[in-house]
């Protein structure tokens, strides 16, 4: 078989074969009786790249970086964001291989139960599920919990005497009455939010140049001044020398990954977009392209207009601020600073959508694999999950917390517990394309009939797996220290690498459960729905059409090298 070459858009469905994959798109196979309501493809090819574009701009990169340049100096924070954005690269080609391939609801903790072990598919649905309801980020569930805090924090920027609380109710009214609209008006907020948040970061970064060269209201040319005083590396907690260099650098890897969480959040999707093998493949070309140019780019820009002793960078003073924003300050200009918060302000709340979204999807696919009650499952006529949306939301009150313990702190806290769940997840995604790949050799399937496919594979993978795990065993390394234990850091970076085995090796228990081999995992179920819903893109019906298919198209040629 091994020897044999086969095309896998030839398979059909074989719906005795594996009878715990579905053969529809909702997944449930266990369920008897009448055919139950199920996720709708309702999401645009608009939708699509907009959530993959703009769904990783964010509170991280906004409001996160504040503390990494703090913390590492403008070369430990470009160096920290270029490290981790080519382990974010490696891990999104990863999963776009697969999810281009089978774009099903519940994603890759989907994918996870038919080409790893049904239970590493449990270990990875109920960390992601507590990444992004319990977390909360972007990329990180629903729960806003950390977008909420980083809302607190920015609108704190204008009014210091109102109680955050009244910040967070109105946060959480506006995400959970877009949720609770179903997909089709999650797609349409999330293509208005992240075209601000494109517009923003683009428009940050031209005015950053223009500032850095000495065009803003003070005439002040920066240059690379503060690449010389305080230094290109900041020294951690004040340790001298190489080591405290060092250990400043490696504190950033740990905020970046909190900043780049969420560009998993197409795979949630695929189960709710339309024609998806067509759409995917351009989402996940597009991936570096936003790697370079706002984060690398935007974290250069940081680095030169803010010096890394600022005091206003610390998320835990009383006093905290974007870096954009401080740059902006000190440059001069009146008015720019309070609309650009305006602006990072529906960051926060695009990115709680997201998180929430994400979230409600995520346990509707552990259901759907039978790891989570059947109740999660039901659906309303047009598609919403909404018992899922609204447990998942409950989890939303959390964000509460940065009214008593302070927005910067809970911030961190949950930033920290963020970047860790991501972390896993990402190694989870890197683990379940390997044995992806392998059984597709053992099948005999070439992989260059896919929809998507590189040729980085299976390395690229590879690397996502031991540089995840580096990462996350290393995250909270600051609290062994002399005299710098704390209690709170050190449960909100291990909990979650904790739990991950603990969880596993419990369903294997629990369950019964042993690795799907390679020769009997199912490359075959749900294609048939699959290729139904593929069509070529219509052409467009005017000239505003004809301008969206140019703007999202002008990547494709970058990609599958």
């Amino acid at each position: 078989m091994g020897a044999e070459k086969t095309d896998p858009t030839a398979y059909h469905n074989s719906k005795g074969e594996f009878s715990d994959v579905s053969d529809h798109d909702g997944g449930e196979s266990s369920v008897q009786g009448p055919p139950q309501r199920t996720l709708q493809r309702k999401l645009k090819n608009r939708h699509i790249a907009m959530i993959s574009i703009g769904g990783v701009i964010g509170t991280g990169l906004f409001v996160g970086t504040a503390n990494a340049l703090s913390n590492g100096g403008p070369i430990g924070l470009l160096l920290g964001y270029m490290i981790m954005g080519s382990i974010v690269y490696c891990v999104m080609i990863s999963l776009g291989e697969m999810v281009a391939f089978l774009p099903i609801p519940g994603g890759h903790i989907k994918l996870a139960e038919r080409f790893v072990d049904p239970a590493f598919s449990f270990a990875m649905g109920w960390n992601y599920w507590y990444n992004w309801t319990i977390v909360s980020r972007l990329l990180t569930f629903v729960i806003v919990p950390a977008e909420i805090s980083a809302a607190a924090i920015l609108i704190n920027y204008w009014n210091h005497t109102i109680n955050d609380s009244v910040w967070v109710v109105m946060c959480l009214v506006v995400v959970l009455t877009i949720n609770m609209l179903g997909a089709g008006a999650y797609g349409e907020a999330e293509f208005i939010f992240a075209s601000i948040k494109v517009i923003t970061i683009t428009g940050l970064i031209i005015l950053g140049i223009i500032i850095d060269l000495g065009g803003g209201p003070n005439h002040d040319r920066i240059g690379f001044r503060y690449w010389k005083n305080p230094g290109p590396f900041a020294q951690y907690d004040g340790i001298s020398g190489a080591k405290g260099q060092f250990l400043g650098w490696w504190a950033v890897m740990t905020q970046a990954a909190f900043s780049f969480i969420g560009t998993e959040i197409v795979a949630i999707a695929a189960g709710e977009a339309k024609n998806p093998r067509r759409t995917l493949p351009k989402a996940i070309r597009r991936v570096y392209i936003r790697i370079l140019l706002f984060y690398i780019g935007g974290t250069l820009i940081i680095g030169l207009l803010v010096p890394s002793n600022n005091p206003l960078l610390k998320l835990n003073s009383g006093t905290a601020q974007s870096p954009f924003v401080i740059a902006i300050e000190t440059a001069g200009i009146k008015s720019l600073p309070s609309i650009i918060n305006a602006c990072l302000l529906t960051s926060a709340w695009s990115a709680s959508s997201s998180d929430l979204y994400t979230a409600s999807r995520a346990i509707y696919g552990l259901a759907a694999s039978g790891n989570a009650p059947k109740f999660f499952l039901k659906t309303t006529r047009n598609g919403l999950p909404y018992i899922a949306v609204l447990f998942c939301a409950s989890f939303s009150l959390l964000a509460f917390m940065a009214v008593s313990k302070g927005a910067g702190t809970v911030f961190q806290w949950f930033s920290n517990m963020t970047a860790v769940a991501g972390l896993m997840t990402w190694f989870g995604i890197s683990v379940t394309y390997l044995r992806f790949y392998k059984g597709m050799q053992v099948q005999g399937m070439d992989r260059k009939t896919l929809p998507y496919y590189t040729n980085l594979q299976p390395y690229a993978a590879w690397w996502g797996v031991v540089s995840t795990l580096t990462v996350c065993f290393f995250s909270g390394w600051s609290v062994f220290l002399n005299g710098k234990w704390n209690t709170a850091t050190f449960v909100t970076n291990y909990l979650l690498l904790i739990a991950w085995p603990i969880m596993y090796v419990g369903a294997r228990f629990y369950y019964g459960t042993k690795p799907v081999a390679a020769e009997d995992m199912d490359f075959k179920s749900d294609l048939a729905e699959i290729l139904a819903d593929t069509y070529d893109e219509p052409p467009p019906k005017n000239r505003m059409e004809a301008f969206w298919q140019w703007l999202v198209s002008i990547a494709a040629p970058l990609g599958n090298f």
